[in-house]
Parts: structure tokens; C-alpha cells; sequence
């Protein structure tokens, strides 16, 4: 699958991926700073804002999709930054194929199996009625009981078309069905990814714990770990000159 990707600056190239319900567009202010010395490319993911919709989302299929649209654009080779789940999609890129992969940042995600956190939210969405002349605080309304922060509303809400007849533009259906496979992590057998690796943690997060570490170094031997101070699960959006400061250090080696 060919993704859509937004793409500026110019450079050795720099990838990111976003997460669960997210789109290329989270990354925007972040790609602005970065492109003064690099090619970002932030692609949306199968499912997920402009791209295709499709049954399967494994993460097998998902990080084939964006090695096949980054040889699709000319870039055989690039760095790999993604938050939650595009973290998990960009560790199983550089699993697949670990010489397309010339650095890997992960922003706040393990390869583990976590508990199911999202399927109440799913299902809230689902649910919600697209009746003609639906208001954004009607939208907002109808998701607060199971989604009571307004911040996560507002995110969730970004990826819904309003106007004379409402509709999801993501493929709300396709994702709600495969949430156990993006719960989880389909590894390839045996593998591991030798190249440089930064795990970067929330301070007020626990998507990454300390006995993720053993499942990190199994399969990312030169992997490093770093604490991005006052930031939550949202890290990029939390502690956005921190985590740019963190990436530019990190691109720069």
C-alpha cells in the first residue's frame, strides 16, 4: 500500500509515524523545525487520515507499507521516529528490514502486548449517530461519558468530517475490528535490529516499564533509554521543544 505522506526540508530523510487515531497532520509543528536540517516525511497510516483503508492492520502489513512507499518516493534507506503505535510499526520496519533503517527512535511504546485501553473509545465512536447538520459540541457531547478528557475528544473528533453528512474519514471499522492485533506485537521470528535505537519515555507515562527492558534488548541490542521530563503518553505534543531538542541530538549522533 502507498501511503499519503506530507513531506518538507530537505536532507538525509526522517520518518515519522503516529499513533492510534492520529495522522501525519500531529506532526506538523514538529516537521517544520526539523526540516531546517532534514527531509521529513510523515505519513499517514493505512486506515488512518488520507491513506487507504484496509481489513488487516498487523504490524507486519503496516510497516511493509511504509518501506514500500518510502521506495516508492526514492528513499531506500532513511531514519524511523514513531510515537505508540507508529513506534510499534517503526520497530517491526527495522525488524523486516533492518538495512532500510539507518536509526530508530520509538516515542513512548514497548514491543509488548498491552491491555486493551481503547476499545470503550472505539466503541463510543462507533456509536455515535452522523445524523445531517451534526455540531461539533452534539460530537462532543455523545463521546464524554466514555471519554472524559476533552483533549483526547478534541484528538478523536480531528478525524471526523462534519458538514450536511458527517462521516469518519479514518476506516473507524477496520480499526475497531483489528484493535487486538494492535494491542499486541507480531515480531518477526528471531529477529533483531543492530543499528542505534533511542526508547524515549514519558516522565508521566507507563507505556514503557522497567521490565520492558529484557523485551527492548532482546531485539534492539544498542538501545538507549531517555526520559522526556512533564510529559505523558503525548510526549511530542506535551514537551514539544524537548522532544525536538531530543531528535535533533539524536539524528545528529
Amino acid at each position: 500500500m502507498i501511503l499519503h505522506a506530507v513531506e518538507v526540508g530537505a536532507g538525509a530523510p526522517f520518518v515519522l509515524l503516529h499513533g492510534l487515531f492520529g495522522a501525519a497532520a500531529n506532526f506538523a509543528g514538529i516537521q517544520r523545525r526539523l526540516a531546517a536540517t532534514h527531509r521529513v516525511i510523515a505519513f499517514d497510516l493505512r486506515n488512518h487520515g488520507a491513506s487507504p483503508h484496509d481489513a488487516t492492520m498487523s504490524y507486519s502489513a503496516m510497516a511493509a507499507d511504509v518501506l514500500e512507499s518510502l521506495m516508492a518516493m526514492g528513499v531506500p534507506q532513511a531514519a524511523l521516529g514513531g510515537h505508540s503505535m507508529g513506534g510499534k510499526v517503526a520497530m517491526q520496519a527495522a525488524l523486516l528490514q533492518p538495512g532500510r533503517v539507518s536509526r530508530l527512535l520509538v516515542a513512548d511504546i514497548a514491543p509488548v502486548r498491552y491491555d486493551p485501553a481503547f476499545r470503550s473509545i472505539a466503541e463510543a465512536m462507533l456509536a455515535l449517530r452522523l445524523d445531517a447538520g451534526l455540531t461539533r459540541a452534539a460530537a462532543d457531547a455523545a463521546l464524554a461519558p466514555a471519554v472524559p478528557d476533552a483533549a483526547v475528544r478534541g484528538f478523536l473528533l480531528q478525524n471526523l468530517r462534519f458538514g450536511p453528512a458527517p462521516s469518519w474519514r479514518i476506516g473507524l471499522r477496520e480499526i475497531a475490528a483489528n484493535l487486538p492485533a494492535i494491542e499486541g506485537w507480531d515480531a518477526p521470528p528471531d529477529p533483531q535490529y543492530a543499528g542505534p535505537v533511542l526508547m524515549l519515555r514519558g516522565e508521566r507515562s507507563d507505556y514503557i516499564r522497567p521490565e520492558h527492558r529484557p523485551a527492548v534488548r532482546a531485539l534492539f541490542p544498542m538501545a538507549r533509554f531517555t526520559t522526556l521530563k512533564g510529559a505523558g503518553h503525548w510526549l511530542h505534543a506535551d514537551a514539544p521543544d524537548a522532544f525536538v531538542t531530543v531528535v535533533e541530538a539524536f539524528l545528529a549522533g
